[in-house]
This record gives C-alpha cells, structure tokens and sequence, in this order.
C-alpha cells in the first residue's frame, strides 16, 4: 500500500544516517499512557526505534505508571551513565528540573515544555500551525457546517491546538459552529477512551460531523466514536487515519519521531546544544497526513487548500494564533 504524508522537506534532513562520533548511551522515558498508545508517546518509541536500526545502538527505556516514578526513571538512568536522556511530555519538567542540577555532565531532553537548564535541550513544537490546516480541512470537508474538537488535559498546550483549529475553520467558513470539550484537569485526561466517545458523542447529536482530538488515549475514543456514527474523526500526533480507514479525515502530525532522532543523532555527532528547539511546518516538525486510508476524503480542492496555506504559513503570510502567548483566542466558542 502506498503511503505518503505532506511534510516540509527539511524533515529528510533530521532522518538522515548521523556522521560518525562518540558512542552514546541513549535513553528514553515515556509519559502516562505508555509507548503504544497510538499517538504521543508511540512517536517518541518509533524515533527510538528508528534510531537504534540506523545505528546498532541500543536505546534504554521505561513506561511510568505513575507521577512518583518520573524523577525515580530519569535519575536512575543517569546514575547507570545514560547519555542523552529523554523526557517524552511536559509533565516531566519539574524531576527533569530537580536531576538535570544532580548530574551536570548528563545531556537531557524534553518534549512539548522548556526547562532552563545548561545540560536541558527543550524540543517544542508550533502546534498551532498544523492544527489551523486540519482545521481548514475540517471546515471544507463538513456538511453541517458544524465541527467539534475534543482535547485531553486543559491545559495552555491543548488551547493552543483548539485555537489554532477554530482559526483555520473560519478562514473557509466564518460562519462555521465549533463545539468544544475538554476530557479533565488532571493526567487521567489523557488515557480515558470512554470519556472521549461520550465528549464526542455530545458533539455529533448536536450536528458536528468533523470531530478533531488532542488527548492522547482518550481521543481513541473519540475516533472511534465518530466512524460508529459514520460521521469523521481528525487523529493527532501520529498518523491515526489507519485506525478507522475512512473514517478519519486526517491526523495532525507531530513529529516526536524526528525530534528523538534529531536529538541523539545530534548527541553522537557532536553537535547537541541544550536550550530551546522550536519546531514547525518549516522545520518538517509539523505535518498532516494524507494515504491510502484518507485519499478519498480529500478532495482535490481540499488538498490544494491546505498546501497553499502551508506555504502562506511558512512565508509568513499567514500568521496563526498561538495562544500561549497571551492566553487568548479569538473568536474562541469557550469550552464545554
């Protein structure tokens, strides 16, 4: 089957055979939820396995279950000599913070926050950027002219994602009605199915029939929630159009693969630097994905809509909203 994803092209870069150097020690600690959770934290166990077959080196790991086992994983890897260590979620910060100060000589990274650290390398992403496409797609593909967003924690980074998505919607339709559901406020937000098909549910009986999710585990649930009603769902993070084949109009993708890759190739040639990497549709850090599960659902005129908004994006014609620069969105519908 043939498979194709719509990426800047500087992601070839990021993937290509490191040059060789001294010999690393990677390792990897995954965020709730676990390396298989289909979204977040697989991209992150993808990158690490792609990593190993280019390379032949292995890359240590372990799956939390819990809050307490965040600082315990990180500093026992860096006890064993580990080098470079990666936090896969934001939820990390405050143990990566406390152990990156125990063990200077240690290269540590993290995904989706910053930490301020001279040891710390802090991989973000412009969500925002990827989402005003799918967004834009939501808008064109929808019947009703209603469309819905389900997002995992609330939290300033899923408000990024639901404004980004509400401002790429209205620039194809102004008049289009957002619902918009968060699945809670703590870490359980993110593994709960059940609670992503009732949120998503709620949704399509008030006449959405483009329902994206950002929330990890339990937008699954959402997913799946929408092929049962025959109406269509939007993946995250990875490539989730497989999940329900046409079904699922597209996935925004980030790309935690490239980042883990980027990060270790980077520390075995040499090259890593600790602060922030800021990573976007320029960069190949953001995507949306298209294949033979959703080709079908997007129409010539869909697609040309988005790549065009894609370079408008990247030329700097187009600014998307990021919310976490002043805690707003405008025309924002509020949340449910």
């Amino acid at each position: 089957m043939r498979q194709t994803t719509v990426f800047s092209a500087a992601l070839t870069l990021w993937l290509a055979a490191p040059c060789a150097g001294a010999e690393i020690r990677p390792a990897i600690v995954y965020d709730l939820g676990g390396k298989f959770d289909k979204s977040f934290n697989e991209g992150a166990f993808r990158g690490a396995e792609k990593f190993r077959a280019d390379t032949g080196l292995a890359v240590r790991e372990f799956e939390i279950q819990n809050d307490a086992q965040r600082e315990q994983a990180l500093r026992r890897f860096a006890r064993d000599g580990q080098t470079p260590i990666a936090a896969v979620g934001f939820s990390h910060a405050s143990a990566l913070a406390k152990v990156a100060k125990d063990f200077p000589a240690t290269q540590f990274a993290i995904v989706d926050t910053e930490v301020a650290a001279p040891n710390v390398q802090s991989i973000v992403f412009r969500e925002h950027e990827g989402a005003y496409l799918v967004g834009l797609l939501a808008a064109m593909a929808s019947k009703t002219g209603k469309i819905g967003f389900v997002g995992g924690m609330d939290i300033p980074l899923i408000r990024k994602f639901a404004c980004g998505y509400l401002q790429g919607a209205r620039s194809v339709n102004p008049r289009v009605e957002i619902f918009e559901n968060m699945a809670g406020t703590t870490g359980a937000a993110w593994s709960d199915p059940v609670r992503g098909g009732e949120l998503a549910r709620s949704q399509i009986d008030r006449g959405a029939d483009v329902i994206a999710q950002a929330a990890g585990g339990t937008g699954i649930g959402v997913l799946r929630a929408a092929a049962d009603a025959g109406k269509l769902g939007i993946g995250s993070d990875a490539n989730q159009n497989g999940l329900f084949p046409g079904r699922v109009l597209t996935s925004l993708l980030k790309r935690v693969d490239a980042a883990i890759i980027r990060d270790f190739n980077d520390a075995r040639s040499g090259a890593w630097k600790a602060g922030t990497v800021t990573l976007g549709l320029k960069e190949g850090g953001i995507g949306w994905a298209l294949d033979d599960d959703n080709r079908a659902l997007v129409t010539p005129a869909m697609q040309a809509a988005a790549e065009a908004a894609t370079a408008a994006i990247i030329d700097g014609k187009i600014a998307v909203h990021d919310f976490m620069s002043d805690g707003k969105c405008p025309l924002s519908p509020g949340a449910g």
